[in-house]
């Protein structure tokens, strides 16, 4: 073959082995002298033509693997045409990938690169278009280091030689237009390190959707057809979650909130019809979902996240997931999604290593690999990764409507050496232990967060004393609107392990939390993290042996949630605590639901709801959770009784509450206390009510405080402490009333 626009043997070997650096340089239409040069590789064809408006052009075979090229002459320009393939199975036509031009133009290059692009999810990964007149699905990946990157997936048999992608060489993103295709092809990408070895084919960082696992390839997504019915919601979100706002979190896993009897999981339709009526039927005002971002190992429980664009194929699609939502805002409820920036898994088919060298992870291993957890550390200082991660968290707030995002292990982000031995980390170059780079991730991330979707919230677990956590980028914080209490929560946590009698040498673990109970804004967290790992139940923490009973245990736990519910701070608990589920909890299978048929069990589960509804009534009890005025130590000191007394206030026209907890079985008669003022204090819930599964011990309803000054108070009230009890006494505004009608 002597026609100089035949191609050099050594491209097309490079091809055949899926070696070539750039296919669009070879494959498809190129001008030459005297016509345009057709070239393509089509496996399982036996002939191959060129159809266009001009006429058919038989294109010559030069390998029995597919590999055809022909040429159009007189053809001035690259032109539009269709193969035509056949072979003894019969003839197919198609439009030939190679013959677009670039579907993604110098603008993403420049956003990617310079890391400011915030919704990378909308040119990169799998997406339906119409490109150059032709429906299809553009393909992008950056892997900026790959010698090759191949789409492969199941409409091309999963072959490297038959889709190798376009480098865009500013950016180091490839890319590809399929026509042709549509929603619904599992795929991946095949890539080429730039020292010549072939990578574990990877899913897509971007993809919209999963394969269930165990099956680990993206899916092409179609674009979700769902009508919002939340705008009533959405306009009124910021006032809903604002610092003055009653708040309380159920925290679910929804693979294991319910499961069904032959234990498949719920789907998100089955989950909004059974899930959201639950808890807006408790009384919470959020939910909170452990990731639902996708994870290979149920295990996991979604923490080591594989896909931080696709909902989990376990519950079904985008769609579902929408719908989930929509419904749960119709109900009055927000929606929270457990997010995890902190690091990722080492699955060969993720994110580690994803061009043949560290790309997404940082390349220090000090700094990228966490041993313990034995997990990759993302590289915060690299902008492209930054861009990654902050599209990640706008793309569930833009796309599902979601509320808030709780970052999981912020901990371990913010200290370079948190968590891990000597020797597996190192510190800056001035000494100090702070991550830098993921510190400035986390302002900007929170700070793009309340710039799109104000009155949205971001809650951080940080279980260190890093100052600062909920002040503003601006003034030094990092920050987020919530902090997990994480002392507030070990210190309350070892004082109702105790057995009674041995409290009193451990009164400061309930009152200390005090001293800084402002320092952030602050959730109380009754997480997951508490019920697992041989930790127990909620329930089975509670002291235990032949000196305490399963009354006294039961007792211990309601007068724990009323003093979590009395106290600064915003309310979550994990699910299965409302109900004092014994076993400890498992992601496994559902929970023990059954329990309920039994009486301290249903009691308890009252109980929360009274208390969540206590929340709402009251402002007393959540409007000044974030501020110091909102609260009054009434007696912190009571070591001897194990008894905390404070008082709540809202504002200037809201009646206060009075919070009376007795820690010991022994009631506690004729207890005097002090007031800001006189008259009937009504007490609107017991946790020791019968109807709970108490003793039934009580005020008979009310207390009168009497103008008898005590303990710097201008009023005060002899009262009843139930054992193992909180009582919540409210001021009475009618009594007020009366008064001041009689004054006249």
């Amino acid at each position: 073959m002597s026609e100089a626009w035949r191609a050099p043997q050594a491209e097309l070997d490079a091809l055949l082995a899926a070696r070539h650096a750039d296919p669009f340089a070879l494959l498809g239409p190129h001008k030459v002298k005297g016509g345009i040069v057709v070239r393509a590789f089509v496996p399982h064809a036996e002939t191959l033509e060129v159809v266009h408006k001009g006429g058919i052009v038989a294109l010559d075979r030069l390998h029995d693997a597919g590999l055809f090229e022909g040429l159009v002459k007189g053809a001035r320009r690259p032109f539009k045409y269709r193969l035509r393939a056949r072979n003894l199975g019969g003839e197919w036509e198609f439009d030939d990938p190679y013959r677009f031009g670039p579907a993604l133009g110098p603008l993403d290059d420049h956003l990617l690169v310079e890391g400011t692009h915030r919704r990378l999810h909308e040119r990169l990964g799998a997406h339906p278009v119409v490109h150059e007149g032709v429906e299809g699905v553009r393909f992008a990946v950056w892997a900026p280091q790959a010698a090759r990157v191949s789409l492969v997936a199941g409409f091309n048999d999963w072959d490297t030689r038959r889709h190798p992608m376009r480098k865009r060489l500013d950016s180091g993103i490839w890319e590809i237009f399929i026509p042709g295709i549509g929603p619904g092809q599992p795929y991946k990408f095949a890539i080429l390190s730039r020292d010549g070895q072939e990578q574990p084919w990877k899913a897509d960082p971007f993809g919209l959707a999963a394969e269930l696992r165990p099956s680990t390839a993206s899916v092409v997504a179609p674009e979700p057809a769902h009508e919002w019915g939340d705008a009533e919601w959405i306009a009124t979100r910021a006032k809903a979650q604002a610092d003055d706002a009653p708040i309380a979190i159920y925290e679910v896993h929804a693979a294991s909130w319910r499961r069904h009897p032959d234990n498949r999981m719920y789907s998100w339709d089955e989950l909004a019809e059974s899930l959201i009526p639950y808890v807006a039927w408790m009384g919470f005002t959020h939910i909170e979902l452990l990731p639902i971002m996708e994870h290979p190992l149920d295990e996991s429980w979604g923490y080591q996240t594989i896909g931080l664009f696709a909902p989990t194929a376990r519950h079904g699609d985008a769609a579902g997931l929408m719908r989930f939502v929509d419904a749960a805002h119709r109900a009055g409820l927000g929606v929270i999604l457990d997010w995890v920036p902190a690091h990722f898994p080492r699955d060969q088919h993720g994110l580690i290593r994803f061009d043949g060298a560290t790309l997404f992870e940082h390349p220090d291993p000090r700094r990228g690999s966490h041993r313990e957890w034995g997990t990759a550390i993302f590289d915060y200082g690299r902008r492209e990764v930054a861009a990654f991660l902050l599209s990640s968290a706008l793309y569930w707030l833009d796309r599902f409507h979601v509320d808030g995002l709780r970052v999981d292990a912020v901990s371990a982000m913010v200290w370079l050496d948190h968590g891990r031995a000597p020797g597996d980390w190192a510190p800056n170059p001035d000494g100090s232990t702070d991550n830098k780079e993921a510190i400035s991730f986390l302002r900007q991330m929170n700070a793009l967060v309340q710039e799109e979707h104000p009155g949205a919230l971001t809650a951080a677990e940080e279980a260190t004393s890093w100052p600062g956590v909920t002040r503003a980028p601006g003034g030094g914080g990092l920050g987020f609107r919530f902090k997990w209490n994480m002392g507030w929560m070990n210190d309350t946590l070892r004082y109702i392990a105790l057995d009674p009698v041995h409290r009193r040498w451990h009164h400061q673990l309930m009152n200390f939390g005090i001293v800084y109970a402002w320092s952030e804004r602050f959730i109380l967290p009754l997480s997951h993290d508490e019920v697992v790992h041989g930790k127990g139940s909620l329930i089975g923490r509670t002291p235990k042996g032949r000196s305490v009973d399963d009354w006294e245990r039961f007792a211990t736990l309601r007068a724990y949630f009323g003093f979590m519910w009395g106290y600064p701070g915003k309310k979550l608990l994990f699910m299965g605590g409302e109900f004092a589920q014994w076993r400890e909890w498992s992601e496994a299978r559902e929970l023990d639901w059954g329990l309920l048929q039994y009486a301290p069990h249903a009691g308890m589960q009252r109980l929360v709801r009274d208390l969540n509804l206590a929340l709402r009534t009251y402002p007393a009890l959540h409007v000044r959770d974030c501020a110091p005025e909102g609260f009054q130590w009434v007696d912190a000191d009571d070591a001897e009784n194990s008894t905390f007394t404070w008082l709540r206030y809202g504002g200037p026209d809201d009646p206060p509450v009075a919070v009376l907890c007795n820690f010991t079985p022994i009631p506690r008669v004729g207890v005097r206390i002090g007031l800001p003022r006189a008259g009937i204090w009504r007490e609107v819930l017991n946790t020791d009510a019968a109807i709970y599964g108490g003793s039934g011990m009580g005020n008979m309803g009310a207390v009168l405080a009497e103008e008898v000054p005590h303990r710097g108070f201008p009023a005060s009230a002899e009262v009843v402490l139930p054992p193992l009890a909180t009582v919540l006494l409210v001021a009475d505004k009618k009594e007020e009333a009366r008064e001041d009608d009689d004054g006249a």
